[in-house]
């Protein structure tokens, strides 16, 4: 039933990023604004990561604090998650209440449709190859669309992890923090109890995603930093999901 359930969910998502890649694209031919661009992708992401997940694949999502978001329409935050699958890439942007700008590799713009639209949006792509200008990319766009109240999501650990197991934290999102002076949110996500990653077939269960306090960042080290966040995360995923932590 789980595989049955997954090759329909899978046909379902290829069926629904069609037209809502083409009114992206055919929106920014005729000067649809980018806010209004990112509204049409954060629909398609809560289509496939709330509704059409809880419907077809059995997956509900548990969300806790978020009372400890920001408040403002233009205060800055940098969020830092915990990366175990595909479905927080698709969740965190349909449940802030901001507009994100994920930091990613720019090869996924070559992917059809998926690619396509987010390079119509306000997301910062990089070259990996190239580190210095790289992360100067990353803190040049980030300044500009946190002013903007557009928030910044970093995957810390840089790729998927299974789920028990910790990666190795990279500093680059509190650097971009303390250059900014925006706050980090640290966020747990248990996401491989149901979508483990590389895994073609979902299990129905409960995904629990828990959104830490603000950690102010000016005056901070960004090493220090960034271990403050590593230890709340990896602290919390261990209380969401001790099974997979004995």
């Amino acid at each position: 039933m789980a595989f049955i359930r997954s090759v329909l969910h899978m046909a379902w998502m290829a069926l629904t990023v069609v037209p809502y890649t083409l009114a992206i694209v055919l929106g920014a031919l005729f000067g649809m604004g980018r806010a209004q661009r990112y509204r049409i992708a954060s629909a398609w992401l809560s289509l496939s990561s709330r509704a059409s997940a809880r419907a077809i694949l059995g997956i509900e999502t548990r969300i806790t604090g978020m009372e400890n978001l920001p408040v403002g329409e233009t205060t800055p935050a940098v969020l830092l998650v915990k990366h175990q699958s595909t479905f927080e890439t698709f969740l965190m942007p349909a449940i802030m209440p901001h507009p994100l700008a994920y930091v990613f590799k720019k090869e996924l713009l070559y992917v059809p449709f998926f690619g396509w639209s987010i390079g119509l949006l306000d997301m910062i792509h990089i070259d990996r190859s190239l580190r210095t200008q790289a992360f100067k990319r990353v803190v040049a766009q980030g300044r500009e669309r946190l002013a903007q109240g557009i928030w910044i999501i970093m995957f810390p650990e840089g790729t998927r992890i299974a789920r028990g197991q910790k990666g190795v934290y990279e500093t680059s999102g509190t650097r971009l923090a303390v250059q900014t002076g925006a706050p980090v949110i640290p966020i747990a996500v248990t996401s491989a109890k149901c979508w483990p990653r590389k895994a073609f077939v979902k299990m129905p269960g409960i995904v629990d995603v828990s959104i830490g306090k603000p950690i102010p960042s000016v005056g901070r080290h960004h090493k220090e930093l960034m271990q403050e966040v590593e230890n709340w995360i990896e602290a919390e995923m261990r209380r969401l999901d001790p099974e997979a932590y004995r």
